[in-house]
């Protein structure tokens, strides 16, 4: 879901601390029982998939933390984005940040490009250019949908936390299945541990970003009663629309060729 944001807002906007590139245990809180997804290895490039906790620097520049991506900087996308659904009616603005630690920046949070040595911008992480004139939108995978929060609205807006999709699909099916999604889990469940992710294709627009093949959503809903729920989406299918799985059914098509192909757990077993 994305709407047209020019390069210069980067620039301009103050607010634009929201993203620190460290490991996972700065920001477990997302993840079920503190367990993290599988993090995918690359045996050719130790540096390819890196941890971040997206966050917003408070009034005393102390990070904040929103949720949490594991990045792919070869493909120039996320694996996944995993955070704690909470879903309130607040106005969308798009910012669109960059992380500046990918690319040889020292800011500790994300910000704008000229957070960035002018040489290495783009070198490791997508930015706004690749996605101009390309026909494909900025899908997030921490949605607007599922915050509850101004702040938390601004964090999902970080090109480490979208991947170019294909307009009809965002706008229609994955958009729909998001709103359901909420729906549903606010009714039902007391707290929401939801993971989102993309698998890449084999197209490329800009400077080297892979389009996604497959979106993905997997959630472990805790009852008051503290039993659990859980259940898995993938999309497009060959007919447009979002399918919905088990859990395992989930993780063993994320374990497979066409996908990942490498055993992927997304609760460790947890949920």
């Amino acid at each position: 879901m994305d709407l047209p944001c020019a390069v210069m807002i980067l620039l301009m906007i103050p607010l634009l601390a929201n993203g620190e590139v460290t490991t996972f245990t700065k920001c477990g809180q997302f993840f079920l029982q503190g367990l993290h997804p599988t993090i995918l290895s690359d045996s050719t490039n130790n540096n390819r998939y890196q941890q971040i906790c997206q966050c917003l620097l408070d009034n005393n520049n102390k990070p904040q933390y929103f949720y949490a991506t594991l990045y792919d900087t070869k493909n120039k996308i996320p694996v996944y984005s995993a955070y704690e659904l909470q879903h309130a009616d607040v106005d969308r603005k798009d910012y669109w940040y960059v992380e500046p630690q990918l690319d040889g920046g020292s800011h500790v949070c994300m910000g704008g490009l000229n957070q960035i040595p002018s040489n290495n911008r783009g070198d490791h992480q997508a930015l706004n250019r690749d996605y101009e004139s390309s026909g494909f939108d900025k899908g997030h995978l921490y949605p607007v949908h599922h915050t509850s929060s101004n702040s938390a609205m601004i964090a999902t807006s970080t090109l480490t936390n979208a991947a170019p999709q294909d307009p009809g699909f965002n706008r229609g099916q994955w958009r729909v299945h998001e709103e359901d999604l909420a729906e549903q889990l606010n009714i039902a469940c007391s707290r929401n541990y939801v993971v989102t992710g993309v698998v890449p294709g084999n197209s490329i627009i800009g400077s080297g970003v892979k389009v996604a093949k497959y979106y993905w959503t997997a959630y472990c809903c805790i009852r008051v009663d503290m039993s659990t729920l859980s259940a898995g989406y993938v999309g497009p299918d060959n007919n447009g629309k979002v399918q919905m799985l088990t859990l395992t059914e989930l993780e063993n098509r994320l374990s497979g060729p066409e996908y990942y192909g490498s055993p992927f757990s997304l609760f460790q077993g947890k949920c």
